[in-house]
């Protein structure tokens, strides 16, 4: 191999991280997007129950729905993204594992694929923004 040939593939290399460090930026961006609307969508639901408390939950299901689907959409863009830098996270204990992997080394749980039919599942009732550091619990008993 020749001094061009490796210059060749030192500038094929750059230019491949360049392109994935371009794709990462983006995706970054738009979770971010879908996580400041879902944060809008919450106020949404707030305003309209605190206008009218005794109106039919039902109607607020367009507005839930909206929420699951940017929830799927934003796990989505992170599955994409984790795959840009090499790894899948865990379902079961978070842990990074490399994506050649297809069961995490620590619990031995089976790793994810965007092709599963239960990739479009979401977990019950937990609403977490990475922006906000905040967790929403639907299903919270607590008294404020």
């Amino acid at each position: 191999m020749g001094i061009f040939d490796k210059i060749s593939d030192a500038q094929r290399n750059v230019q491949e991280k360049t392109k994935n460090m371009s794709e990462a930026s983006n995706l970054k961006r738009k979770i971010l997007y879908e996580e400041e609307r879902i944060g809008e969508v919450f106020q949404d639901i707030g305003k309209r129950y605190y206008k009218n408390p005794n109106e039919d939950p039902a109607s607020l299901k367009v507005l839930c729905d909206d929420i699951d689907t940017r929830r799927r959409r934003i796990k989505k863009m992170r599955y994409e993204l984790n795959q840009i830098r090499g790894y899948k996270v865990c379902p079961k204990c978070g842990a990074e594992v490399n994506d050649r992997f297809q069961f995490c080394g620590r619990c031995g749980a089976r790793l994810p694929e965007m092709d599963d039919d239960d990739f479009e599942s979401l977990e019950p009732n937990d609403y977490y923004t990475e922006s906000s550091n905040n967790f929403f619990n639907a299903d919270s008993n607590k008294n404020y």
